[in-house]
């Protein structure tokens, strides 16, 4: 038998993919004496896990069913094999991404907000800085809205999830650029060193890069420089992955436009100038929480239990780079 530690609250029908070799250990929040496990499911997110890991005996393998493992790495001992989510949150978090970018495109928190208010305000009294720009329409039509169609994305950090937004995209008619930590071909994917020569052409960047010391501050003054103007920031990424200072200032400027589901610090608190900073739309870290999200993760967490048994390789091993 195997003994799979799970948290002690855990729903039975979540369960009931593991198979029969494994022994189910139920772990409380708090552990008051040791406890053997051989293969660790870490519970979401949770700041008491490594004080939990402290009474845990035997661990092998500590499988984190989040896709960013950041806040696992400071106090796991190299020895224990760590496997991430990667893969459970490409449905939950590019339809995230899309929301966002829909919903700033048709401009639907500041039509909301006006609702709020009980005020049918449109033609020349609406503006976000951004709309009723000069242009062909100008003194002709207003313009209220934007479309998605024709605009270029540019995918920060193309793994799956990246390939989901990209799918879930593709559809609307725009054009995708992507990047990750090195070049590909199939699809044609540019290195992170050429994040600057790309920036300038989107008119959407969307990040979506792990939190490791090479990503941390990737966004930054310069960088937000570099974005056209209007263009829209998207972060569901890490938080710390852009300079919050910066993004602060470029939003007070008008010179840019911002969707995210992740802050530095976080959470954020009452009275930060990001809260009321003009065109920004915040959600608190939701980008992946879904009803449907819960069942995709513990039929993950059950393969990789099969593999372990079999002694097959495991899937999402953690390497040095931190993902």
């Amino acid at each position: 038998m195997v003994r799979v530690g799970v948290d002690e609250n855990l729903a039975p029908e979540l369960l009931a993919d593991f198979p029969p070799e494994a022994e189910i250990v139920r772990l409380p929040r708090t552990i008051p004496s040791p406890v053997d496990v051989d293969f660790w499911i870490l519970p979401f997110y949770r700041k008491d896990a490594a004080t939990a890991f402290l009474q845990l005996r035997g661990v092998q393998v500590a499988q984190s069913l989040m896709a960013g493992v950041d806040w696992v790495l400071p106090w796991l001992p190299s020895t224990v094999t760590l496997c991430d989510g990667r893969g459970i949150h490409d449905i939950s978090a590019s339809e995230w991404v899309m929301a966002a970018i829909m919903a700033t495109m048709k401009r639907i928190p500041l039509y909301r907000d006006l609702q709020n208010q009980q005020q049918w305000r449109g033609f020349a009294t609406v503006t976000d800085g951004f709309l009723n720009e000069p242009g062909p329409a100008r003194g002709q039509y207003t313009v209220l809205a934007e479309d998605l169609s024709g605009k270029s994305v540019l995918i920060v950090g193309y793994g799956s999830i990246g390939a989901a937004i990209e799918a879930r995209l593709t559809p609307f008619g725009v054009s995708i650029l992507r990047v990750a930590r090195s070049a590909r071909t199939h699809p044609p994917v540019s290195p992170v060193t050429e994040l600057h020569t790309l920036l300038p052409l989107a008119d959407i960047v969307v990040l979506i890069v792990p939190l490791t010391d090479a990503t941390r501050g990737l966004i930054g003054a310069p960088e937000l420089a570099l974005m056209k103007r209007g263009a829209l920031l998207v972060n569901a990424a890490r938080g710390p992955v852009v300079d919050t200072d910066a993004l602060v200032d470029a939003l007070q400027q008008y010179h840019i436009r911002a969707a995210v589901d992740v802050t530095d610090p976080e959470p954020l608190p009452a009275g930060h100038p990001l809260w009321s900073a003009p065109n920004c739309l915040i959600t608190p870290h939701i980008g992946g929480s879904t009803p449907e999200f819960i069942h995709r993760a513990f039929r993950f967490g059950a393969q990789q239990v099969r593999r372990f048994i079999a002694g097959q390789p495991l899937e999402n091993i953690v390497t040095d780079a931190g993902y």
